[in-house]
């Protein structure tokens, strides 16, 4: 008999995300992963501010789609949920592109709203970090959109998702990328940020969060800073800590280097060394809001926590 194998697809404005498991035949067993990979598509880059995707992102993203197929071919996958975020549910052109996937690829997108979004994160995170009774605060930051949810390991008591991803925050702050962040762009952020972000605090003030859970890119990134080498997809482990000493030492050399000097760092991915300024501006206002000191990161987000619904789903039937 031929085993029921799952991919999952997490297209965000930076990165698009593939996981192909094999689902398990008994009831409670856990899926066997056979493959976690990423591609770069940077799908906001040139355009996401303007409200469309630009033709070479949105070329990026049809060959990424192309190779995550052939992929599911080589693994004899049967079945396949795709999701798509921020860059595809606000551009003029996002429905353009799943139709495009779809005549090229045939893998049906779904475009999930924020809030979606969020509950999802909430549940892969859960996979991967031990959240315990007490709530923790869950951050994703993404390049089009931000998830903040306040979360324990049963219980959802505040979500909110932001359209101020990493993207959005360089076009509007960061005019020059090649250069060092200016203190008066650092200044600039924070400031329209803690106007953003009033929803957060008043649910931080109520729900008193004791730790920071990052679940994105920027997060694996001060993670693979903090050990000092660039970890691949398959290395990284579910969860990490992140020492507050080890992200101030980083967001200090982030803001005093030039882009050059900024990729040079190892731990870096390129595509990543300056929207990782942007992100740690928002990290480190977070912290500030929030009087947090205990961070750790989720290697588990979007995809993960579809695929914990579908367990959970067919546990249940």
């Amino acid at each position: 008999m031929r085993h029921r194998r799952l991919a999952l697809i997490d297209m965000g404005t930076n990165t698009f995300h593939l996981l192909i498991v094999e689902m398990p035949e008994a009831r409670h067993a856990q899926p066997i992963t056979l493959l976690r990979t990423k591609v770069g598509v940077r799908l906001g880059e040139g355009g996401i501010s303007q409200g469309r995707i630009a033709q070479a992102p949105y070329e990026r993203a049809l060959h990424a789609l192309a190779g995550f197929k052939e992929e599911m071919e080589l693994h004899q996958v049967t079945d396949v949920r795709a999701t798509a975020t921020s860059a595809m549910r606000v551009s003029q052109n996002g429905p353009a592109l799943v139709q495009d996937i779809f005549e090229q690829t045939g893998i049906r997108v779904e475009v999930i709203g924020g809030e979606r979004e969020a509950e999802l994160i909430a549940k892969g995170v859960r996979q991967a970090v031990p959240l315990g009774p007490e709530p923790h605060l869950i951050l994703d930051i993404g390049g089009g959109s931000v998830e903040f949810i306040i979360a324990n390991d049963s219980q959802i008591f505040w979500k909110q998702s932001f359209e101020i991803g990493a993207q959005r925050l360089l076009d509007r702050f960061f005019p020059d990328p090649s250069g060092i962040f200016p203190p008066e762009a650092v200044a600039a952020e924070q400031e329209y940020l803690r106007e953003v972000l009033a929803p957060l605090s008043a649910a931080v003030q109520q729900h008193r969060p004791v730790g920071l859970v990052g679940a994105s890119g920027s997060f694996d990134s001060l993670a693979d800073m903090q050990i000092g080498r660039l970890r691949r997809e398959a290395e990284l482990p579910p969860s990490s800590e992140l020492t507050l000493e080890s992200f101030r030492r980083s967001y200090g050399q982030l803001l005093s280097l030039t882009h050059e000097q900024r990729t040079a760092l190892p731990g870096i991915l390129p595509m990543r060394a300056d929207m990782l300024v942007v992100a740690s501006v928002l990290i480190e206002l977070v912290l500030q809001l929030t009087g947090i000191t205990h961070m750790r990161t989720s290697a588990y987000a979007l995809k993960e926590g579809l695929l914990a619904e579908m367990l959970a789903g067919s546990a249940a039937e």
